[in-house]
């Protein structure tokens, strides 16, 4: 549904309003939003499906009694934990430092 003229101006006068008190928000979307990057997502549905599919093999080493198989589910689970917070990590970012003038 397209904007009529009317409403293109208000949300273009609400815009320089922004903008002008507070230019650290508009900065900000301007750079993006994090956690909006496919290699983020990415990393994180990786560390998520890693840790789904390694609890399942925990599951079924107990179930067959096979230790290795139970051995490489928990090694499996920890790489797929590293990811997702590292994903996390990510998508947070290390904290700006402000100066305050």
């Amino acid at each position: 549904m397209a904007l009529s003229e009317e409403e293109r101006k208000r949300l273009e006068m609400l815009e320089q309003e922004l903008v002008s008190t507070d230019p650290d928000l508009d900065r900000a979307l301007q750079n993006g939003a994090s956690g909006e990057h496919p290699r983020e997502s990415a990393t994180m549905v990786r560390g998520v499906l890693t840790l789904v599919g390694a609890f399942s093999l925990v599951i079924v080493g107990i179930a067959t009694e096979l230790i290795i198989v139970g051995a490489v589910g928990f090694l499996l689970m920890m790489a797929g934990a590293h990811w997702f917070t590292k994903g996390i990590g990510l998508q947070t970012g290390p904290e700006e430092t402000r100066h305050e003038t």
